[in-house]
């Protein structure tokens, strides 16, 4: 996949905007990782100026929510970090889902948080995969995932 800028795979991040921005921090370690197998359509979700009131977007809700259904639409792949609930990021999984998208969902058992089940219970281990991480493993576990991807 190392190819010419206009063959790179395309790659959705998601994560937490206003359902709170506690993990800022690792979604920046987590673009930083992505961008190394492609462009990151969403890099800006990882950026620590973006607060849990999000972006600052005179079209208003209307052109965020269609600017990024069309960037899932355009994804080779969407990776997501689901340790801080979220409905936008459920929303875009069901989204990727239905498009029948690649899926990678990270969580973080150490948070003390108990991932929903429905998406936990959607991980088929190949179309939709959910992992487990500490933080000190998180370029390692999407290490693995791309590997395997890249299998397929």
């Amino acid at each position: 996949m190392e190819t010419g800028s206009e063959d790179r795979m395309k790659v959705y991040f998601c994560g937490s905007i206003r359902g709170g921005r506690d993990d800022a921090l690792m979604y920046r370690r987590i673009v930083e990782k992505l961008q190394s197998y492609g462009s990151v359509m969403t890099e800006h979700v990882s950026r620590a100026e973006l607060s849990d009131r999000g972006e600052d977007a005179a079209a208003g809700d209307r052109f965020i929510h269609d600017r990024d259904v069309d960037w899932l639409r355009q994804a080779d792949v969407v990776v997501a970090e689901v340790t801080q609930p979220s409905l936008g990021v459920g929303y875009e999984l069901g989204r990727a889902v239905a498009m029948e998208k690649k899926t990678f969902c990270l969580f973080r058992p150490s948070s003390g948080r108990i991932l929903s089940a429905m998406i936990r219970g959607a991980d088929d281990g190949e179309q939709f995969v959910v992992s487990d991480y500490g933080e000190d493993e998180v370029e390692e576990v999407l290490d693995e995932f791309f590997c395997r991807l890249k299998r397929s």
